[in-house]
């Protein structure tokens, strides 16, 4: 991990983000610990970007320890990228329902994320991004990564119910 977390992330306001959102790939070194397992690590992901949220990383399944993800009957949808799917996280000491998602299918502008995974660090361990913990998009629906290059306020603190 970096002694100095997010030291060279330059500084981003999540009111400059695009709505409808962007998705960009990145090589930034990103990780996921759940149970004490590195379950995610990646240096070739896609984060996507949207008006008022932290970004979202997708992370390529290779890059996962998929023998940890079990597949869920959850689907949601989302207006801009489609349908997607729950993956619940069961390691032998711990289990997280629906904790990380993907797009089987997205529309064609999200077509690079299809079946790269997504989790919610809310319900993992620790995620890092260039060796800095993250925090959690507040409210339990949202999986955006904060980072302290990021600028608020974010959607799910309380008060942006309307936004």
């Amino acid at each position: 991990m970096s002694s100095n977390p997010g030291f060279f992330l330059k500084p981003e306001s999540v009111w400059e983000y695009p709505r409808p959102p962007r998705v960009e790939a990145t090589n930034l070194h990103l990780m996921v610990i759940f149970d004490g397992i590195k379950l995610a690590e990646t240096r070739k992901a896609f984060r996507v970007l949207e008006t008022s949220h932290p970004p979202v990383y997708y992370f390529p399944p290779e890059d996962v320890l998929m023998e940890y993800l079990v597949p869920s009957i959850r689907r949601s949808f989302c207006e801009w990228k489609g349908q997607a799917s729950y993956y619940t996280i069961k390691t032998p000491g711990k289990i997280a329902h629906n904790a990380a998602w993907y797009y089987p299918h997205p529309n064609p502008p999200f077509s690079s994320i299809a079946r790269f995974i997504a989790f919610y660090p809310q319900w993992m361990d620790q995620c890092f991004v260039e060796g800095e913990l993250v925090k959690p998009q507040p409210g339990n629906f949202y999986g955006g990564w904060i980072t302290s290059n990021l600028i608020g306020p974010f959607k799910g603190e309380a008060g942006s119910e309307l936004w």
